[in-house]
């Protein structure tokens, strides 16, 4: 992890433990990905950017939590899913909240390969 990576959970550091398994479960699946930190949130690009972790609080979220995003070319259907929405024909945003690792299962995973495969294919 860099330095930038670190300091963006200065305002919630109890979410960096979930961050770091996150990060690492996704950068062994998809070990093309580049990691980009901006002020409100993480970047995760291949080609382009398919996951995105932010901190920004919506409803249902507990005290401590991750907010990852990812780019399909379909809504997911599944209770997961916190909000979903079509911007652009053909291209959904999902928004889940994470707040325990036990939520990096193998159907989140696949999910993320999904993105991953999306943003290269656009």
């Amino acid at each position: 992890m860099n330095p930038d990576e670190l300091l963006f959970f200065d305002p919630m550091p109890g979410a960096l433990p979930l961050y770091r398994a996150l990060r690492q479960k996704l950068l062994d699946q998809c070990p093309d990905t580049a990691v980009t930190v901006q002020k409100t949130q993480i970047t995760f690009k291949a080609r382009y950017g398919y996951a995105f972790v932010s901190l920004r609080r919506i409803r249902g979220c507990p005290p401590v939590f991750l907010i990852l995003t990812l780019g399909l070319g379909r809504r997911l259907d599944s209770p997961r899913v916190a909000i979903a929405v079509e911007p652009y024909p053909n291209r959904w945003t999902h928004h889940f909240i994470l707040s325990e690792e036990e939520q990096l299962d193998e159907a989140l995973m696949a999910w993320l390969q999904e993105a991953h495969d999306f943003a290269l294919a656009k």
